[in-house]
């Protein structure tokens, strides 16, 4: 079993005002904890893995294929892998959750 100490990995600013933590890193998935600031927004992009998350605080508004959705504290999400998405928090607190990717997504390059 491995075992990643949350006091050993570093949050890197993956675009103004969005954070991004790796954690542990699996054959099959990855997770990682987010957190965007208020009026902060992750730009559309698109990745290979399938990505399932839980927002923990605050709420985000995501962006599929010009859909708008408002997934708010204690819901999960599913958003399949290819599919362009774009994530912004609209609140006044801090939005924080976790997303699990599947296949992993070990070292990602923050800015693509």
């Amino acid at each position: 079993m491995d075992v990643v100490p949350d006091a050993d990995v570093e949050a890197v600013e993956a675009v103004d005002g969005v954070f991004l933590t790796q954690g542990a890193v699996g054959e099959e998935t990855s997770i990682q904890r987010f957190e965007i600031g208020p009026g902060e927004a992750v730009p559309e992009h698109d990745h290979p893995h399938e990505q399932i998350g839980l927002i923990t605080a605050g709420a985000v508004t995501f962006v599929v294929d010009g859909d708008e959705r408002v997934v708010e504290a204690g819901d999960t999400y599913v958003i399949p892998g290819d599919e362009p998405h774009a994530a912004e928090n609209r609140g006044d607190e801090p939005a924080v959750g976790y997303d699990i990717f599947s296949p992993p997504r070990a070292n990602p390059d923050w800015g693509k």
